[in-house]
């Protein structure tokens, strides 16, 4: 018996899916094979290459699961290097600083890994010439222009090409009327991608700014300085920002584990010995957590719980950022933590947030603000006995001795009488609550801040005397507050006529306290007291070599105070 006589189908008879149907024999074996033939075909057709890239979808996609950002770089038949060589072209076609994004970002997004950022996914559009839904991203460009090429038939209908056009080797150039205008009205995150790795509002979750972090806290674990520069920073803001978004915003109400309590105590008792930056790393690495788990509609009963933590977390690390000298960013993270505070209706919190947001004027403004937001603290805080009630009037104190070192000699006595209401109050504290030096009030501060107020009151008999009690009382590990205890009984030196010994006492505590505590506060805190002798002293040698030595190797670059 002889097979029957076969007949060859026709062009249009044959299958749409016949070059990727796995159950036709001998099917191509890779993606690019598959795109690569659909790519050939379409360019006989003579078909765009947004056009081809929707084929290659439509048939790589149930079977490769290409995402359509990666169809569009398979229609136009070009490497991974190839994309982001065409990217920094464009970068330095307008003149601005070269991006980080390479292959394996690059790849991350094409696998679905990661979501390109609103300044990358403008470029990427420009690349394609398509819009931000070709790539696979709903939503306009953030630059409000078109990047699709024209159609057919456009130049007989008069349509005409958009602001982006082809350089001389076939490189796609955004306008420039379009890049005056992005670098002018956005802020650093949008101009300057190693700033901030992503936008608030693009609806990412934030893995751009948790890598940035865990890359920096792996740094510091391995022993490797680390300068506090912009990336870190805009990550910092980036996830404060996106609990801001989420408070504000969300009408879910959010959920808690028992063990996020346990780890923000945990924090507490870590605050004074652990060096800032790596907590910071390990508290926003949490904050960022909880805030992932308020945007999800959990059981009223346990809203307040994790809105406490939210608030906790935020505070905390408004007092770190105190630490590390950037008070813009401190401001910010304590408004967050005001936000969630108000959530809970607990005034003892709210009272707390307030206190300790005093410190960022104490140090870094206006000691009358640094006053007001103590007076106000004891407000919420009330009559019963609580960590804001007793650190408040001490801060209220601190402030007013700050005032009379700046000549107003009649705030002595309601110094005085606040230092005495805040030991009355401490002495009503729990057990638990004076053992927490972050949302606690220990003895060994209140000893500390007690000799400050002193310090600045002119008293120096009870200054020298709290300062040494207080240095008695912190362990070594806790060296940021001894380095300022040590500064405190410099300042008294020099009220007491000694310059020299001033100076000698600040410039070996600076040179002694470790780098990763010798923040921006310290550091501050030393030219405080350096410009302090030159406008009673002149321009002394001890001060010049003080300077010198604050502007030497051990201590140039570390923890730079942000604008």
């Amino acid at each position: 018996m002889t097979d029957p006589p076969r007949t060859e189908p026709s062009r249009t008879d044959l299958p749409r899916a016949e070059v990727t149907d796995p159950r036709k024999k001998d099917p191509p074996r890779k993606e690019a094979d598959t795109a690569r033939r659909i790519r050939a075909r379409g360019l006989a057709q003579g078909l765009a290459p947004p056009e081809i890239a929707r084929e290659i979808h439509d048939q790589c996609a149930p079977i490769f699961g290409t995402s359509p950002i990666k169809a569009q770089r398979l229609a136009h038949g070009i490497a991974l290097s190839d994309v982001v060589a065409q990217v920094r072209a464009l970068y330095e076609l307008e003149g601005k600083p070269l991006p980080k994004l390479g292959e394996t970002l690059l790849s991350a997004y094409e696998s679905g890994y990661k979501r390109p950022g609103p300044e990358y996914l403008h470029y990427l559009c420009g690349v394609y010439r398509v819009e931000p839904a070709d790539l696979g991203f709903q939503g306009p460009c953030v630059c409000g222009n078109r990047h699709d090429r024209p159609r057919a038939g456009a130049q007989e209908t008069g349509a005409r090409e958009p602001d982006s056009v082809v350089g001389p080797r076939g490189v796609v150039a955004g306008g420039s009327d379009w890049a005056t205008k992005f670098d002018r009205t956005s802020g650093p995150h949008l101009s300057r991608v190693h700033y901030r790795a992503e936008d608030p509002g693009t609806g990412t979750d934030g893995d751009e700014e948790d890598i940035v972090l865990r890359r920096t806290l792996l740094q510091l674990l391995a022993g490797a300085g680390v300068v506090l520069d912009g990336q870190i920073l805009g990550a910092v803001d980036g996830i404060r920002r996106r609990m801001d978004d989420t408070l504000v915003n969300a009408s879910v109400s959010p959920t808690m584990l028992d063990q996020w309590e346990e780890t923000v105590q945990g924090y507490g008792q870590q605050y004074m010995s652990t060096p800032p930056l790596r907590l910071l790393c390990d508290v926003l690495l949490d904050f960022s957590e909880v805030r992932r788990m308020c945007e999800q509609r959990q059981p009223i009963e346990l809203q307040e719980r994790l809105c406490r933590i939210a608030a906790q977390l935020s505070g905390l690390s408004g007092v770190i950022m105190i630490d590390l000298g950037d008070h813009r960013l401190s401001r910010s993270f304590f408004r967050t933590a005001r936000t969630a505070a108000d959530e809970t209706g607990d005034r003892a919190l709210r009272a707390w947030v307030s206190v300790r947001e005093a410190l960022v004027p104490m140090y870094y403004g206006d000691p009358r603000e640094a006053l007001q937001l103590a007076r106000r603290a004891q407000d919420l805080a009330g009559r019963v006995p609580s960590v804001a009630g007793a650190m408040a009037p001490i801060v209220e104190a601190r402030a007013l001795g700050m005032l009379v070192k700046r000549g107003r000699n009649e705030a002595v006595p309601s110094a005085k009488r606040a230092i005495t209401r805040g030991q009355t109050v401490f002495s009503q504290l729990g057990k638990d609550q004076v053992q927490d030096t972050a949302f606690g009030y220990t003895e060994r501060q209140l000893a500390f801040h007690m000799g400050d107020t002193y310090t600045n009151l002119g008293d120096h008999g009870n200054a020298d005397e709290t300062l040494r009690k207080a240095l008695t009382l912190y362990p070594a590990t806790e060296e940021l507050d001894r380095t300022l205890i040590w500064l405190d009984r410099a300042s008294c030196r020099l009220q007491e006529g000694e310059p020299e010994e001033a100076l000698r006492t600040a410039k070996e505590t600076i040179l002694a306290v470790s780098a990763a505590h010798r923040t921006d506060i310290v550091i501050h805190r030393a030219r405080q007291l350096a410009s302090a002798v030159v406008s009673q002293y002149g321009d002394i040698r001890a001060a010049q070599e003080f300077r010198d030595a604050l502007a030497g190797p051990a201590t140039a670059g570390i923890a730079r105070k942000q604008a």
